[in-house]
């Protein structure tokens, strides 16, 4: 049977073919050509930058997946997941944490390069996964002077809400137009994969720690402990819901991660060093696989953006979306949010530093804090396991790219 164009081709092709066009009457030839260079390099700049945090990030869920804390996570997500997720069995090892659960959904993929049903619905989970606190909003809004940075913080959980409720729907109802086909891959994954998630979920070899390393480990979470509480009593202020506090915050967390994981690994019995090695040659491999996919997303985006024709774009629907309380410049930052963080972030950027207790700002920042880069999501993931026809994957993710869109300007109008 003959297959369709995947969305995203008609999209990119789109985006390319109409930025070459419009620069031919905006008279920007060489800022489209420049610009297509500039994205393909910044493009490998990036992912070239992911190499080190992606291989230490999975070298650290390699240590906490040895130590079968991948296991734990999935027993109690599991009847959540078994909903969601029917197609996939509910004993495999595939979890929502990132990129290591694509790979394994890949798997389970009968025909290699096509995306299957779940992985379409984890990918619109993930573009529009609830952010429970955009901490880099809330510090830009405090850094400019705002009144109450975090004022944003409800408004935000409850359009990350509707955009994920909308997402997961709208991945599900386009699943349905290919049931026949799907049916037949779950029949064959059944049949297929159950070798591969026996040996997926055998146990690793672990030697636990003895009595005196489990009481070391016990005096350094101790002192770590004891650290934290010295800090909080010895605080200048008492401890307040601030963006400053939330900042504070945000730079314990990270280490506090890493230790925490690592300790599990360690208590669990696994070898630490030679499993977090292990598993950053695979981040290493992984960020060098998207590198095809990312530069083929910048280089459209730069176009588009350097012809004029986000511009004009913004011309032609800031008419009809001032009248549903809109400002131009907010749907900018909507159209520009899917394609591209790091320029949603500096046009938000800007808008606050101008008027940061303003509705504007306000909205922007709601829409950065609440939403997702979806076509980079798609990129870096489909790209880490080499899918390239995604199917319904692109239009479940932007149905709830949408949805948090018009839940953020209604949310606004009526919050502030």
């Amino acid at each position: 049977m003959k297959q369709k164009a995947s969305v995203i081709n008609i999209i990119w092709l789109s985006m390319v073919v109409l930025a070459t066009v419009t620069a031919a009457y905006t008279n920007r030839m060489d800022a489209l050509t420049k610009a297509s260079f500039e994205s393909a390099k910044d493009a490998v700049v990036l992912a070239i930058g992911l190499i080190g945090p992606m291989a230490l990030w999975l070298g650290i869920m390699k240590v906490a997946e040895a130590g079968g804390l991948m296991r734990i996570v999935a027993r109690w997500v599991r009847p959540l997941m078994v909903r969601l997720f029917p197609d996939v069995p509910h004993d495999h090892p595939a979890t929502p944490m990132g990129i290591k659960a694509m790979q394994e959904l890949e798997k389970l993929a009968p025909e290699k390069g096509t995306a299957t049903n779940a992985m379409c619905l984890f990918l619109a989970i993930n573009t529009s996964s609830v952010t429970l606190l955009p901490l880099g909003v809330i510090t830009i809004r405090a850094a400019a002077g705002a009144t109450s940075p975090a004022a944003i913080f409800i408004p935000s959980l409850i359009a990350t809400t509707c955009s994920t409720i909308v997402a997961i729907v709208a991945a599900k109802m386009l699943a349905r137009g290919n049931s026949g086909q799907e049916s037949v891959m779950v029949s064959k994954i059944h049949e297929t994969s159950e070798s591969e998630i026996e040996a997926e979920c055998a146990e690793p070899e672990l030697f636990p720690p003895s009595t005196t390393g489990k009481w070391f480990i016990g005096l350094l979470v101790a002192a770590f402990a004891g650290g934290a509480v010295y800090q909080l009593m010895s605080a200048a202020e008492p401890l307040a819901f601030s963006a400053a506090s939330l900042n504070s915050l945000s730079s314990w967390l990270i280490p506090a991660l890493i230790s925490g994981l690592l300790i599990f690994g360690y208590l669990r019995g696994v070898r630490i060093y030679e499993t977090i090695t292990d598993g950053a040659k695979e981040g290493f491999t992984t960020a060098m696989r998207i590198i095809p996919f990312m530069v083929a997303i910048f280089v459209a985006i730069g176009m588009f953006r350097a012809s004029g024709a986000m511009d004009i774009l913004v011309a032609v629907l800031s008419p009809l979306t001032s009248a549903v309380g809109m400002p131009a410049e907010a749907l900018a930052m909507g159209l520009l949010r899917p394609l591209s963080g790091s320029g949603s972030f500096a046009f938000m950027s800007e808008i606050i530093k101008q008027s940061p207790d303003s509705l504007l700002s306000a909205m922007v920042s709601v829409i950065q804090g609440s939403s997702e880069t979806t076509l980079y999501v798609l990129a870096v993931y489909f790209g880490a396991i080499g899918i390239r026809r995604t199917r319904h994957a692109l239009p479940a993710a932007l149905c709830g790219e949408t949805a948090g869109l018009i839940a953020a300007v209604t949310v606004c109008n009526l919050w502030f």
